[in-house]
Parts: structure tokens; C-alpha cells; sequence
């Protein structure tokens, strides 16, 4: 924990790890702090990292996020409250992975992950909306109705982003607006 980041471009400098409180971290998983002078690496609350599992410099995880066996995040990525990542998952560089997403075991993620959905396979894809978790998550259904109209919108309507956009904000739901918001932050591009 808090080991020197593996990074070609770090020179020795005081930098962070900050863990939340009633994480379980298991065997052998490595958490290194943050790159630049004052920066840091940030784990939330109530998380549950599974054994082999490795965070890197500048990573943001929130909190109650699952990371099964041998889960491997580059440097600076960002991961959203419970979002749940299965065995073998590995993050490129930069990538974000929204609230409440499950990516699948062994998926190669080089683009940002949706919030709500389930993303699975080398690369990347969007498969559905991760309804269990959003149940889990207390979600109602008429909830889940709203966000699967927004996800067909989105990935399945063949319409430009920004019609898609459009038509999106138009459903005027708090979680709709959040994935209309975390869309349009995307430097990468997100898995479709």
C-alpha cells in the first residue's frame, strides 16, 4: 500500500494514498500513490478489493466498488460508486467507469464504461443496463424503464450523439442526466 507509482516520469516527491474507512483489501493487491508532487491516489468507502488486485498512481475509486481477483487499473482511472469489476477486468490509462457499472471478467476496457450498464469483452462493449445492481442499488422500476429508454436512445437508436443527446435530456430523469453528463465529459469516447 502506498508503494512508489510505476511510472517512468516520477521523480521522488511526497505524494498520497487516501483510503476510506471499512475497505478489505485482501491478499496481495497493490495500491501505489500519486505520481506529481502532492497528488494522490483515493480509495472511497466500504469497497471490497479481492486478492491480486492492483490500483495504480492517481486512481479514483469510489465507494462501496467491488474489484474481484486480479482486477488491474492503469494509472488515472476513475471509478464510479459501486460499480462492480470482475475477475481479470483490466483499465487502460484515463478511462472512467460510471456509478453502478459491472464490467465483465477478463474485459480489455480502453474506453469509459457507462454508468448503469454492464460492459463485457476485449474490447469493451455495452451489453444492457446492469439491472441487478441497480436493484440492489434500490432502484424502482419505473426507474429502470426511464434508463433503459435513454440506453436504447443512446446505443441503439442509430441517431448522431447529439440528436441522441437531445432526445435523452427530453426524458428528464436525475439518472438519464447523469449519463447525459458523463457522455459528454468523455475524452475517450465510451464503449458502445
Amino acid at each position: 500500500m502506498g508503494g512508489e507509482p510505476q511510472d517512468v516520469s516520477y521523480a521522488e516527491c511526497e505524494s498520497f494514498l487516501r483510503i476510506g474507512e471499512r475497505n478489505r483489501l485482501r491478499e496481495n493487491v497493490t495500491v501505489h500513490r500519486g505520481t506529481q508532487p502532492g497528488s494522490e491516489t483515493r480509495i472511497g468507502s466500504d469497497c471490497l478489493i479481492m486478492v491480486g488486485a492492483h490500483i495504480a498512481h492517481n486512481c479514483k475509486v469510489g465507494d462501496r466498488v467491488i474489484m474481484a481477483n486480479n482486477v488491474a487499473m492503469a494509472g488515472y482511472v476513475e471509478i464510479g460508486d459501486g460499480a462492480f469489476i470482475s475477475g481479470g477486468a483490466m483499465a487502460h490509462q484515463f478511462t472512467r467507469i460510471g456509478r453502478l457499472a459491472m464490467i465483465g471478467g477478463m474485459s480489455k476496457i480502453v474506453q469509459d464504461c457507462l454508468p448503469f450498464s454492464i460492459t463485457d469483452g476485449r474490447p469493451g462493449r455495452a451489453c444492457g443496463l446492469n439491472i441487478v445492481g441497480l436493484r440492489r442499488a434500490g432502484f424502482a422500476s419505473n426507474k429502470i424503464r426511464v434508463l433503459k429508454q435513454a440506453y436504447r436512445i443512446l446505443l441503439r437508436s442509430n441517431l448522431s450523439l447529439e440528436n441522441a443527446i437531445d432526445k435523452m435530456n427530453q426524458l428528464d430523469d436525475p439518472a438519464v442526466n447523469e449519463l447525459v453528463e458523463f457522455v459528454k465529459a468523455s475524452t475517450r469516447g465510451f464503449c458502445h
